[in-house]
This record gives structure tokens, C-alpha cells and sequence, in this order.
């Protein structure tokens, strides 16, 4: 890891620091309220966590594309992205867990774009939605979940040129971290560490991760 390398630490001290910044970037996100009259946002999933290793011997692989051949550690990642502002991920079982956190976190008078998936149909009673079907087109009379696949394109390529694997139990933290850094892409390296460094300096113990190698909190 090349934190614990730059800075003289264990990797265990480098893990655990690496969790508490993205503790602290989350903080950030928590009650975030985004969209409003004129404005519009983009809600999609993207599933991670599912990797299976294939075994050995090619008579004994299965198709792990088969929810009977998957090792049920499979979440969704769910985001919601306004246009030209912020986003905010949350995890859940599926994507039709997601309707309750979409309308607490997306102001009325959004116009939301959403994809075909039957999860988002229940989101027509409360928003003006506009429904783009991937399988004819990715964007098509004015509908598009753009903005949305790039968060996820992101998020893959740190699974898996970055970090390898996301552990289920720290999938949000990862999905967040991803958001914090999308929403402040434009800010300079100088001023993105400013920022974590103070969001960091104004938390107490971590909830997470105090005593996480002892596996007790102090």
C-alpha cells in the first residue's frame, strides 16, 4: 500500500486511516437533500461484491452469472446525481430496497431520469421522471442516466485498479469516498486535503474502526 509506504506505517495503521478519512468525508453527505424546481437528477445501481473464484478444472466451473452459482455477498450500490451538483450513494439487498432513501434525498420538483428497470416505476408518483431503455439506447429524447454510469465506471475502475475487492461490510464506505471525490473533481489537490483534514479534525472517536485490530473499542 502506498500510504503505509510514504508515510512509515503498518499496513494495518494505513487501513484503518484510510477508513477514518472516509469517515470523515461522509460526514459531508449526511442529510443531503439534492435537486429542486429546475433541476434534474439521475438514479441508477450498479451491483458489486460478487466475485467468485472459478475453480480450477473447467469441467468443474459453473456460470456464475446464475444467482445459484453467486455467494450471496452480492449489493447494489445505489446513487442519485443531480446535474451539475452533488450525489449521494447509499447499499441495499436491491434495487427495489432503494424507493424510500430516492425520495428522502431528492427534493420535489426534480425531474429524474432513471433506466428501464422495473425498480424505479413506484418514483412516477412523486417525480416528473423521464426513462431511458439501455438495451435501444443510452441517451434518447432528452433521457439519460449519463452522469450516473460515469460515478459507477469510476467506482469499478478503484474496485479494481485501486483497492481489488470491496468487502461487503465496507461497501458504503467506498461508494462514498467515490461520491465525496466525483462531487469535488474540479478542486485542487491542495484544497481537497484542507478539507479532509478539517472534516477529520472535528470528529471524535470512529464508529467503525476504534479498537478495529483489537476488535474491541477503547
Amino acid at each position: 500500500m502506498a500510504l503505509s509506504r510514504d508515510l512509515g506505517l503498518s499496513y494495518k495503521s494505513a487501513f484503518v486511516l484510510l477508513h477514518e478519512l472516509r469517515e470523515a468525508m461522509a460526514d459531508e453527505l449526511k442529510g443531503r437533500v439534492i435537486g429542486g424546481e429546475g433541476k434534474t437528477a439521475e438514479v441508477d445501481g450498479g451491483y458489486f461484491g460478487c466475485y467468485v473464484k472459478p475453480a480450477n478444472q473447467k469441467e468443474y466451473r459453473r456460470d456464475r452469472r446464475y444467482a445459484r452459482n453467486q455467494n450471496g455477498k452480492r449489493k447494489v450500490v445505489v446513487v442519485v446525481r443531480e446535474r451539475g451538483g452533488n450525489s449521494v450513494p447509499a447499499v441495499f439487498g436491491s434495487e427495489s430496497q432503494a424507493a424510500a432513501f430516492i425520495r428522502a434525498r431528492i427534493a420535489k420538483g426534480t425531474v429524474v431520469h432513471a433506466d428501464e428497470a422495473a425498480s424505479w416505476d413506484g418514483l412516477h408518483e412523486r417525480f416528473e421522471m423521464k426513462r431511458i431503455n439501455h438495451q435501444e439506447a443510452y441517451s434518447l429524447d432528452g433521457a439519460c442516466t449519463n452522469q450516473a454510469d460515469e460515478y459507477f465506471s469510476r467506482l469499478r475502475r478503484a474496485e479494481i485498479g485501486i483497492h481489488y475487492h470491496f468487502a461487503g461490510a465496507y461497501l458504503l464506505r467506498y461508494a462514498q469516498d467515490s461520491s465525496w471525490r466525483e462531487d469535488n473533481r474540479r478542486i485542487s489537490n491542495g484544497d481537497k486535503v484542507n478539507r479532509i483534514a478539517a472534516l477529520a479534525l472535528k470528529r471524535g472517536k470512529s464508529a467503525d474502526f476504534t479498537g478495529y485490530w483489537q476488535r474491541q473499542i477503547d
